[in-house]
């Protein structure tokens, strides 16, 4: 039965169906460790590792680690922590570096077989005689160089002989091909740098597109998922696994990767927003690094259901950044707890509260998930509201506080304001109200009813925290493109229920009519004493709505 939602996966039986393969289903997740991964990379992580589950099969982690440039340990381990915090187990651990003999042996194969010769031309020339389109490649003039000539000077550049950029070694397939990737494709380069993995053992490395193919046939690889940049690489691909009489040769399959709203997929844009001090870091969050959505606030269970239900495709498309919170916001919602915090603070006294009698409230932790119980919160004569919840001049169908309405307060009592107290700038500084002692919540009165409910914090036993709010990274530039956005981040510092006080760095909660919040897993804020710093996860409301 095919799977309108993964082509893959109906590509997959069809060749278990014609028994192609005399070996289990095998996968691979093949990063380069230049950067941090990012959400586009999640969609990769999932289908590598959920189609390997499908079928009973595997799949590895291998790092493709043949750039030494560019590749850090910082990136590898990074990588690892992505992965696993998304709840997936590689069965091996590889890198493209563990086959950096059997790449070489490789190669001299095809000097021998007289399928790859040196070239001593600049990397300018190679690139100016490839030709176009419309136009062949010009051949080299090393081109047809003797099989022991090309060994003799490939032994050479293994040695060191030779300076960077000296000489290449290309594959000889064919200068005329329409696809300008056979058109004698480097395979390997000269350079002296060091490797995080093999230190200074090499100073020539393979070229991806060389290596790929040897690395999924080494490991068994039955099917090798790809982005469709990659899908003009496959005869290349293709040719080398042939080249090198490889059985059962491992099939690439390309698939269109994740394009979000409101963002950036590039490991290179992203690494130069972190080199340029534009963000905190990789893992800012605002970043659609994993390590950013991570220490946001966005759940692993909330990633695997967006990249699941957007489904695989060929063709390219882009995501609406609503449908991916749309999936935070309801892994959360039965899972977190509420607590009472309040911005843009105003104080309410309540005239007729016994001066220094301090009770508690019950309130439910999480009305659509009993099973989170309850907590208590204190409650006394002077209160903390959100500035929201009180109007002088309130329009029509406002509900909330204003002089001569009567509210509830969450799990507490009915109160009326009745005076407004101000500073000499005008601004609002206290609300001065009565309540009715007869209307605790749970109290079983009758007759009684208000159209409104706020929240509140205990003013005497309230937190400070600090809360840190975000808009999207990326803006439209008014001329179909995006630019950073500016003021990306603002920071609140709000009065929160004492509770809040004790939040574990990671924990999470929904603070009432806010939003979801996370105690962040890296600082407290030293400018205001140590307060907690909670981030924003994302919104209770959604404008994406399902189709």
């Amino acid at each position: 039965m095919t799977d309108p939602q993964n082509f893959i996966h109906n590509f997959i039986d069809e060749d278990l169906e014609n028994g192609r393969f005399g070996r289990p289903i095998c996968t691979r997740f093949p990063p380069e460790p230049n950067g941090y991964l990012h959400i586009g990379h999640a969609k990769a992580i999932c289908l590598n590792f959920t189609t390997a589950e499908k079928y009973g099969g595997r799949c590895n982690l291998r790092f493709d680690d043949t750039n030494p440039v560019k590749e850090d340990t910082e990136y590898v381990d990074s990588i690892k922590e992505d992965v696993a915090w998304l709840g997936f187990h590689w069965d091996e651990l590889r890198f493209a570096s563990d086959y950096f003999g059997r790449m070489y042996e490789s190669a001299e194969y095809l000097i021998e077989k007289g399928l790859a010769y040196v070239d001593e031309q600049s990397a300018e020339q190679i690139s100016g005689s490839r030709g176009s389109l419309t136009e062949p490649g010009a051949r080299s003039p090393w081109r047809d160089r003797p099989p022991g000539e090309n060994l003799r000077l490939f032994r050479g550049m293994r040695d060191g002989n030779y300076a960077d950029g000296a000489m290449v070694l290309r594959a000889k397939i064919d200068m005329a091909s329409p696809n300008i990737n056979m058109r004698d494709p480097v395979l390997y380069r000269i350079a002296h740098v060091s490797h995080h993995n093999t230190g200074d053992k090499w100073c020539v490395y393979p070229m991806y597109d060389y290596a790929h193919p040897i690395e999924d046939a080494a490991e068994g690889v039955t099917h090798s998922l790809c982005t469709m940049e990659f899908e003009d690489h496959r005869p290349l691909y293709d040719w080398v696994l042939q080249a090198l009489d490889l059985p059962e040769p491992p099939r690439q399959i390309e698939f269109a990767r994740l394009n979000l709203t409101h963002t950036l997929m590039s490991k290179r844009y992203l690494k130069k927003l972190v080199d340029d001090g534009a963000v905190e870091g990789w893992d800012d969050p605002r970043m659609p690094t994993i390590a950013g959505i991570r220490r946001r606030g966005y759940t692993p269970g909330a990633v695997r259901r967006f990249c699941d239900e957007i489904g695989v495709a060929k063709a390219n498309s882009t995501v609406d950044i609503d449908f991916l919170e749309h999936c935070v916001r309801e892994d959360l919602k039965e899972k977190t707890e509420n607590r009472n915090v309040i911005f843009d603070p105003i104080k309410v006294v309540i005239a007729n509260y016994p001066e220094g009698q301090t009770e508690e409230a019950v309130m439910e932790n999480n009305r659509e998930a009993p099973a989170l119980g309850e907590r208590r919160v204190p409650f006394s004569r002077e209160l903390w509201i959100d500035g929201e919840d009180f109007m002088e001049e309130p329009p029509k169908k406002y509900f909330r506080l204003f002089i001569g309405n009567e509210v509830r307060f969450k799990g507490a009592y009915f109160v009326t304001a009745h005076e407004i107290v101000k500073d000499e700038n005008g601004r609002i500084t206290e609300l001065r109200c009565t309540y009715d002692p007869a209307t605790k919540s749970g109290s079983g009165f009758e007759g009684r009813k208000v159209k409104g409910t706020i929240h509140w914090v205990d003013a005497k036993t309230a937190v400070q925290i600090t809360v840190r709010e975000y808009g999207y990274l990326m803006e439209d530039d008014g001329e179909g493109g995006q630019r950073l956005a500016e003021n990306s981040a603002a920071v609140k510092a709000c009065y929160a229920e004492p509770s809040v006080a004790a939040a574990k760095p990671g924990e999470r909660f929904q603070f009432f009519r806010h939003g979801y919040y996370i105690a962040d897993a890296k600082q407290t804020d030293a400018a205001d004493g140590g307060a907690k710093v909670f981030n924003q996860i994302v919104g209770l409301k959604s404008s994406w709505k399902a189709k």
